[in-house]
């Protein structure tokens, strides 16, 4: 019975080091967008510093392009996600449920795609796009992005249609459903934690996305919020307090949509580990 206790507890311990650990630079990042320039130095290390302001949040409003790079991360974001489901919903329906030519060629060249380093297809990539007018571009960067993010979310939503039996679209076609009827009526809402964790991954990684947001796009008007943090850097100083300020801010809609689909992105991420 002791030792159990004893293990209860270092379970649990462990539980809550990790925890302090993932939300520590998160409680940090928060400090500091609430701590004055001038203490930001002069405290010396402190949980808390002995007074706090807003001015940080005031001044992102007001007086910085950060609205402007909210709104263009929030664009590309929603875009490339709702684009990424919808093109990854179909083409893993038709890898789980169709048997073509070259089924296993196309699989094997998706898997390919996701082993080249992203650094290396920069140049390539602004090459292609130049001539087509799309540098400099919220189109461009969300047709980049859904490009590099459809192999995966494919995988991803297959697991999903191959642990759906057959037997409920072909019970609703021997009804008179068509094939798109009986995957969009019966599938989909089958797959709806698939769709939630394909939404969750897809936006995280249009909305954080650093490298191609800060290659393709020149100048405020089209830059993504990543690249926009840059801009609180300059030659000879770094303005942490506004840095972090605007960081915390463009936390929120990723939280916010996370607690939106969180019943579903649970559901999914566990029927997705079981299913395999």
């Amino acid at each position: 019975m002791t030792g159990r206790i004893l293990m209860t507890i270092a379970h649990r311990a462990a539980i809550l080091a990790y925890i302090v650990f993932a939300l520590f630079p998160l409680f940090w990042l928060l400090k500091v967008s609430v701590t004055p320039n001038d203490l930001l130095y002069s405290e010396g290390v402190r949980l808390w510093p002995s007074h706090t302001t807003f001015e940080h949040y005031r001044f992102v409003i007001e007086n910085s392009a950060f609205p402007t790079f909210f709104k263009n991360s929030l664009i590309v974001a929603c875009s490339t996600s709702v684009a990424v489901t919808v093109l990854s919903s179909l083409a893993g329906y038709a890898l789980s449920r169709f048997r073509f030519r070259g089924k296993y060629a196309i699989v094997a060249l998706m898997l390919i795609t996701q082993m080249f380093p992203l650094v290396m297809l920069v140049a390539p990539i602004f090459k292609m796009l130049s001539p087509l007018g799309l540098t400099n571009s919220l189109t461009g960067l969300v047709i980049v992005y859904t490009a590099f993010n459809v192999p995966f979310a494919t995988f991803l939503m297959q697991s999903f249609f191959d642990g759906i039996p057959k037997d409920l679209e072909e019970a609703a076609m021997i009804d008179g459903a068509s094939r798109f009827i009986a995957f969009r009526q019966i599938i989909l809402p089958l797959t709806l934690p698939g769709i939630a964790a394909t939404l969750g991954f897809v936006f995280t990684a249009a909305w954080s996305e650093l490298l191609f947001a800060l290659m393709l796009i020149s100048g405020n008007t089209s830059a993504t919020f990543p690249v926009g943090l840059l801009t609180f850097v300059s030659k000879f100083s770094v303005d942490f307090g506004q840095m972090m300020a605007a960081g915390v801010m463009a936390l929120i809609p990723a939280c916010l949509f996370f607690l939106l689909i969180q019943r579903y992105l649970v559901q999914g991420l566990t029927a997705g580990a079981v299913k395999g």
